[in-house]
């Protein structure tokens, strides 16, 4: 067999994944076996992959591969979300582009836009996706604007619309001017910005006399109905009942008072425009207050604020600035950092804004999925999310659900008669309920004119787990009742709330049970000055781009590495490169292994015998830590356990003591164990490293057509011989000690040593003694009973070792390392000591722990006699 010199990535990766596919191994259908099921939360259909996406899509893999190799029913459902927001932003910019402005067209016309867009456009990420090696159950895909996610996102506003938890009316929401759409509160990402203070005069009405009011907003001062002040501030209590004028609109407003003011910020009065701050409005409320809509929906000034009509917001700022220098009414301008408020979407600066939406309750239907988190019926991870998480749940808000956009769910309420409203899911059921509400049997379908909004995009994304199953239109279907509720989810902690929290709250409403077992929380992936990564700062590659450069499986392993739950990932370079180094690890270890001739006429070493029982108990220790990694999803733990289990164990030491001497052969028990070992190794490797790890699998042995990695059985969990790993680290321990001799007295690898070893012959562990002969060339060893002189030495636990040099051995340095020996064993037996001196440690700890101390003090105190002997005996030569 020619196995190539080099590990061809891109071949290997567009070979196998066809070869999966073709062979159906991504699917899957109920049967007798467990399920293991993951949703993908759906990216944007206007999106391309990212390094968020891929961090988060490897980790899901690594899951599902893993399952599906246990022995599990694997589904992992892949699809789209429709992003209102985002996909609406960017068809308008298409259209006009093209000289076409949405205003201009219908809303029929410019959906059919939309759709040629989602449909030329949509499929690009998953697609992208499969290069990272996903193993989707393709025939699944699933778009939140498909007919059946449509449909189910109207039974269930209708549903909670007649259970009375939805509802409309005029309230103070976040507005994107961009977009001209409102937002929810989780959609505004405040920032710091350099900001300005105005200070600003009102005159009192019948006084030669004027307050003074700090604001940042100068332009809103327009939209003013009251200044206000805290009852308790000494400074205005003589302005009780009086009236102040506001500037540039020269309106009289009341001077009023309320316990919100903060006496101590700027000069202790505000300026009250209850429609436009949402604290205004509160107070607004309390005092009766009339509120004036200055902006327009795009930001502009509206003709109700009396002066800046048409001009944008911006730059009517500027201009009520210089409108109050010219009126005399402008005392000084500070700089000042603000927080402010953007749109997630757009980035556009939010407007706080009255308007007319739809809101869901949530105070009522938010309580079974708080004590699901709190309880543990759903599990965090990593479990500092839970107290974010009850603050959310414990303070949530009514949702405001309706978007002023074209593109998504249209809300499926019918407005008649003087606005009178019914709501159904669709216009024939609305005119049976508008006749009967109204009385009026002669209304007809031409009568009813449908909300124009369309609901949040989160309002069908919240329903995913069940909508992926059909579960809202058919409650009763087989795979809702087999896949539901589902295992995992992987996502991020800036959506914790969002969606996770939403997805809860739906799962109890609409089938009395959570939706998942387990919250993965990913960190956020950053440069290595802790910056986001976007395209805007131009700190983020192109995830395509690194997957040609290093590999999909190199990509996966750099990714998942330094990962942790819940903490940020530092990028760069380095680390993909570290994941194709250990590829090239694993393809150099199988061509050195497939390079071997075999003779089955010799037999086999002592050294490989006792090699091949070590690496077994070493891989039945691994699959127990990655095991349990697993289960507490440490995925980069379990993935560290396996590079150092192939790296260090395998490689390092294992291959080390058995290849053949050059150009020997192996002998055949040793050849066909290391085969086997290899099969496991690439099992344990497979979820990390779907590509190399089936194309060596597949050339490791000869494979029929149809057989897989990804579908064979992964080892399973045996208990391990704890005692051998342990005999054999003082091996290594041994060896290491033989090869440091060797580096410090420049002897040859190829030289053969004498081994002394300062003990009885039936007290020492002969059966590995052959492979510390194997691995330092020693020509014998014998066993003495007393110091060696003219010899190298160093301990082992508590045995002397002693290598002769004759004329090669310098006192003065032998001295010097001992010395510096012994200083590390004085330091260690004293950080022992005082820990066993600490009777508050010694009452608290587990006796194991107190025991394991003891022995280290006593085995340190051994080290330390035998070091001070060795020094005796070496000063008097």
């Amino acid at each position: 067999m020619e196995i190539p010199s080099k590990y061809e990535p891109g071949k290997a990766e567009a070979k196998w994944y066809d070869y999966w596919m073709k062979h159906g191994f991504f699917k899957s259908t109920p049967d007798e076996r467990e399920p293991y099921t993951i949703v993908i939360p759906p990216p944007n259909v206007t999106g391309v992959l990212h390094m968020g996406h891929m961090l988060n899509n490897t980790i899901q893999d690594v899951l599902i591969r893993r399952a599906r190799m246990i022995g599990k029913n694997a589904c992992w459902v892949p699809g789209t979300d429709h992003a209102s927001i985002a996909t609406e932003a960017k068809v308008v910019a298409k259209l006009k582009s093209e000289g076409i402005e949405k205003r201009n067209i219908s809303r029929e016309e410019f959906l059919k836009h939309v759709w040629e867009w989602t449909n030329k456009h949509g499929g690009i990420i998953l697609e992208q996706l499969k290069r990272l090696g996903a193993s989707c159950d393709w025939d699944r895909t699933l778009f939140t604007m498909d007919e059946k996610r449509y449909d189910s996102v109207i039974k269930v506003f209708v549903d909670l619309f007649n259970k009375g938890l939805i509802y409309r009316g005029v309230r103070m929401v976040n507005w994107d001017p961009q977009a001209r759409t409102a937002v929810s509160d989780e959609e505004v990402n405040y920032t710091e910005e350099q900001s300005k203070l105005y200070y600003v005069r009102y005159k009192i009405v019948g006084w030669n006399d004027y307050v003074m009011v700090v604001t940042t907003r100068p332009e809103t001062i327009l939209g003013d109905t009251a200044v206000c002040a805290n009852p308790n501030d000494e400074r205005y209590k003589h302005l009780k009942g009086k009236k102040v004028i506001v500037p540039m609109a020269n309106r009289e407003v009341p001077f009023i008072f309320d316990e919100y003011v903060d006496m101590e910020f700027g000069t202790g009065c505000l300026k009250i425009t209850p429609a436009h701050d949402i604290n205004d409005y509160e107070i607004g409320i309390r005092h009766k207050l009339p509120s004036i809509d200055i902006f327009n929906d795009d930001g502009t000034i509206s003709s109700r604020a009396g002066l800046f009509t048409g001009i944008d917001r911006f730059a009517a700022k500027d201009l009520a600035e210089k409108e109050l220098k010219r009126t005399g009414n402008l005392v000084k301008v500070v700089s000042y950092i603000n927080k402010i408020g953007r749109s997630e979407r757009t980035r556009a600066i939010i407007e706080p804004r009255l308007s007319m939406q739809w809101f869901l309750k949530m105070k009522d239907i938010s309580r079974p999925a708080l004590d699901a988190v709190m309880n543990g019926n759903v599990r965090l991870h990593p479990s500092k999310f839970k107290n974010l998480y009850r603050h959310w749940m414990e303070n949530v808000h009514d949702w405001c659900i309706s978007r002023q956009l074209w593109w998504g769910h249209r809300i499926p309420a019918w407005h008649y008669d003087n606005n009178e409203v019914v709501v159904a899911e669709n216009i024939s059921k609305a005119l049976i309920l508008a006749r009967e509400k109204s009385g009026n049997k002669s209304l007809r379908e031409s009568d009813l004119r449908q909300d124009e909004d369309v609901l949040d995009t989160w309002f069908s994304s919240w329903l995913w787990p069940i909508t992926s199953f059909n579960g809202i239109n058919d409650p009763d279907n087989i795979e809702l009742k087999y896949y539901y509720p589902t295992n995992d989810l992987i996502t991020a902690p800036e959506i914790l709330f969002f969606w996770v929290a939403r997805m809860i709250i739906a799962g109890y409403e609409y089938t009395g049970e959570k939706p998942f077992e387990n919250v993965y929380l990913t960190g956020l992936v950053r440069d290595q000055q802790r910056r986001k990564m976007s395209k805007s700062l131009g700190n983020s590659p192109e995830p395509l781009e690194l997957i040609d450069k290093y590999g999909a499986d190199g990509v996966r392993i750099g990714m998942l590495l330094c990962s942790p739950a819940g903490n940020d990932l530092l990028y760069d370079d380095t680390l993909p490169e570290q994941g194709r180094n250990f590829a090239n690890k694993i393809w150099n270890a199988f061509r050195l292994v497939k390079s071997w001739k075999i003779d089955d006429k010799i037999g086999q070493p002592e050294s490989s015998l006792v090699a091949v029982k070590w690496i077994d108990e070493i891989i039945k220790k691994a699959i127990i830590d990655v095991d349990s990694n697993f289960r507490k999803f440490r995925i980069s733990e379990a993935l560290m356990a396996v590079y150092k289990l192939f790296w260090d164990e395998f490689s390092g030491w294992y291959l080390e003591i058995i290849k053949p001497d050059y150009k020997m052969p192996v002998d055949k028990i040793t050849y066909e164990a290391t085969i086997s070992v290899f099969d496991k190794l690439l099992k344990l490797l497979h979820p990390f490293m779907p590509f190399i790890t089936e194309e060596i699998w597949q050339l490791l042995n000869e494979r029929k057509e149809g057989e897989s990695l990804m579908i064979s059985k992964m080892p399973e969990a045996k208990k391990f011989k704890k005692d051998l790993i342990g005999r054999f680290e003082v091996v290594k321990e041994t060896v290491s000690a033989i090869r440091t001799v060797r580096k410090n007295k420049n002897i040859p690898n190829k030289e053969q040593l004498i081994l002394r070893i300062r003990s009885h012959k039936d007290n020492y562990d002969q059966e590995l003694l052959p492979v510390i002969i194997r691995m330092c060339n020693l020509s014998e060893v014998k066993f003495v009973d007393k110091k060696q002189k003219g010899s190298a030495s160093f301990m082992v636990k508590t045995t002397e070792f002693y290598i002769p040099l004759g004329d090669k051995l310098n006192i003065n340095e032998e001295l010097d390392k001992i010395q510096e020996d012994m200083d590390y064993y004085r330091g260690f037996l004293a950080s022992v000591s005082k820990k066993l001196d600490n009777e508050r440690f010694v009452r608290n700890a587990p006796a194991n722990i107190i025991d394991l101390e003891r022995k280290k003090k006593s085995d340190t105190e051994l080290k330390i006699k035998s070091l001070e002997e060795r020094l005796k005996e070496l000063k008097k030569l």
